[in-house]
């Protein structure tokens, strides 16, 4: 198979080097989670096709490390290749530093691409390895020994204008250095792809449905320059940097320009995002105090404004008008008898959705799976490799848009026939601990890990558990996953006003079933007493719920009467851009559940 082939080329080319073991983490030079194809080096090289994913090459062996979302997945993709499968968070199984302490003796090298590896990883790999004596060393193996590896992207960029955006790059900018002002900090390298497109409204789409450009920010007191491959800034882009007070410099210049600071400075650093090849090169620059901090910026952009949160309900109702087309086109084909397979579903999905106005692309690849394939929760349904939709048990459907004023994630599961009395009751556990965290009030200052018992101890009293949060933010025109905020046990930043995250408990039973519901939700303040501000979540999300799965006697009257008023806005946000028919069949699926 193809793996062994590729991991035969790099263990060959590990010993030409010298090099005991290679590291080929999930990442690029931006620590971003979708990737560009040319730094998919951990999928060319394990065959393992999910987002996240930690690969570790010896000379004689080779393990993989994915979390719950991916147990299944990997199991069947690494089958046969001789990588080991380690499922992280279960007990007994070694986290990456422990394993290659393990494997690898006194005077090894670990190599790894210290462009794409972030800091952070790096310190935490040297605290665990100098104690064997191991060292390790910035050498791109990978790429050395990658055929026809994939060039770098460079699509056209864009502006967001202030009316979507809600303030221009220049405003932003004068918002990070009162921040990076409060914080003790002259300056900022600006590197997660997400924080450069907020910061300077810049998007392009030189990752798989993630509205981005390559780029790198530096940003001083007086100065702020965008590291950019300038052959894809029109006329107008170029306008807008200058008249925001942003020069234009080539995006293989960052090096150069951070070794040539010269002006005394302290700079914002960020482990967790800086690459470790940018890292040496500040510390070794004598001009350059690094403070370690997180990057700001993520926490300014967690939080919409006014303008984005109106765009994002006008996106969130071409999308719901979209996913009622869908199901309609779904319904129609199985009724006349039709044989579709979960790959088709995407198409289906497309087709709706370019319908809607400012519809850019997807959101993220979508995922459509029935029966055993939807205890997977990441599953990609491949044209010639994945099931028929059955007549009977679940679909599952996670999808989204990226609109020119919004994104966009959903999650619907539809009865495709007849279920049994256990589907039924699984699937309205789910939707009950949906509807809990919908519901919840709390006190600001709230954490995620707070939050996310609202909706897992609906589960956790039946002895059932997910491996995976309960939610994640969402970007405005950007990261379909984007942190802040979090709705995760281990989570402790708060959850605040203006934040929008996700709400999506689920049932997985391998090789049987998966279940998801999911909504998009706004933090709002709801009220204040005595003991502070309370807040509580509105959902953006417009598309009915199926009610054909529910037993209505799991439900309690406040869930019903939420579900029911949920419905109700539905309808009323969606009547306006459907036609006669669409609206009748809307109004159906939207009725009321009896009390």
């Amino acid at each position: 198979m193809e793996t062994i082939e590729r991991l035969a080329r790099l263990r060959a080319r590990m010993q030409e080097a010298g090099v005991a073991g290679c590291l080929i983490p999930s990442s690029d030079p931006h620590a971003s989670e979708y990737l560009p194809d040319h730094w998919a080096a951990r999928r060319y090289f394990s065959g393992f096709t999910g987002s996240v994913g930690t690969l570790a090459v010896t000379l004689t062996g080779a393990a993989l490390w994915v979390d719950g979302r991916y147990f299944v997945q990997a199991e069947h993709q690494l089958e046969g290749s001789g990588i080991e499968l380690q499922r992280m968070g279960l007990p007994g199984v070694p986290t990456v530093e422990e394993y290659l302490a393990r494997v690898l003796s006194k005077g090894d090298i670990l190599a790894l691409d210290g462009a794409v590896t972030p800091t952070a990883q790096v310190r935490r790999l040297q605290k665990a390895l100098d104690k064997r004596g191991v060292t390790v060393r910035d050498l791109d193996l990978p790429g050395s020994c990658w055929e026809d590896r994939p060039p770098l992207p460079a699509t056209p960029c864009f502006i967001l204008g202030r009316e979507l955006a809600g303030l221009t790059a220049a405003e932003k900018l004068a918002k990070l250095r009162e921040q990076l002002d409060k914080e003790g900090a002259d300056g900022i390298l600006v590197g997660r792809l997400d924080s450069v497109a907020w910061l300077l409204n810049l998007r392009a789409f030189d990752l798989d449905c993630t509205p981005f450009a390559l780029a790198w920010c530096w940003v001083d007191r007086g100065r702020a320059v965008v590291f950019l491959d300038g052959s894809r800034a029109d006329e107008t882009v170029r306008a807008y940097l200058a008249e925001n007070g942003v020069e234009l410099q080539g995006y293989d210049q960052v090096e150069e320009f951070l070794a040539g600071v010269r002006a005394p400075l302290v700079l914002r650093t960020e482990p967790d995002s800086l690459n470790w090849r940018f890292w040496r090169t500040l510390e070794a620059n004598s001009a350059v105090t690094v403070q370690e901090g997180e990057d700001p910026i993520q926490d300014m952009k967690a939080v919409k404004n006014e303008a984005e949160i109106a765009c994002i309900r006008a996106s969130h109702r071409k999308d719901g008008a979209a996913m009622v087309r869908f199901e309609r086109e779904l319904e129609r084909r199985l009724a006349a008898g039709e044989t579709l397979y979960e790959s088709d579903i995407a198409d289906i999905l497309i087709d709706c959705r370019r319908k809607g106005e400012g519809y850019l692309e997807e959101s993220f690849s979508a995922i459509s799976a029935c029966g055993a394939n939807a205890a997977m929760m990441h599953y990609h349904a491949e044209p010639g490799a994945c099931s028929p939709l059955a007549d009977h048990g679940f679909l599952l459907v996670d999808c989204g848009g990226q609109y020119r004023d919004g994104t966009t994630d959903i999650t619907r599961t539809y009865a495709l026939g007849p279920l049994t009395d256990q589907e039924k009751r699984m699937y309205t556990l789910v939707l009950k601990a949906h509807i809990n965290m919908a519901m919840v009030v709390f006190p600001l200052g709230s954490t995620g890990g707070n939050l996310d018992l609202a909706s897992r101890r609906i589960l956790w009293a039946e002895g059932l558990d997910y491996r995976c949060g309960t939610g994640h933010g969402v970007g405005f025109v950007g990261g379909v996953h984007e942190t802040p905020p979090r709705l995760n046990q281990s989570d402790r930043k708060a959850i605040r006003p203006g934040m929008v995250v996700t709400d999506e408990p689920g049932y997985y039973e391998t090789d049987v079933m998966g279940i998801r519901i999911e909504n998009e939700l706004l933090c709002v303040s709801r009220f204040h007493t005595e003991y502070g501000e309370f807040c509580g979540f509105e959902p953006l999300t417009r598309c009915p719920i199926g009610r054909q799965a529910i037993l209505p006697e799991l439900l309690s009257a406040e869930e019903k009467a939420w579900l029911n008023a949920f419905h109700q806005t539905v309808l009323e946000d969606l009547s306006g851009l459907l036609d006669e028919e669409e609206r009748a069949w809307l109004a159906d699926r939207c009725r009321p559940l009896e009390e």
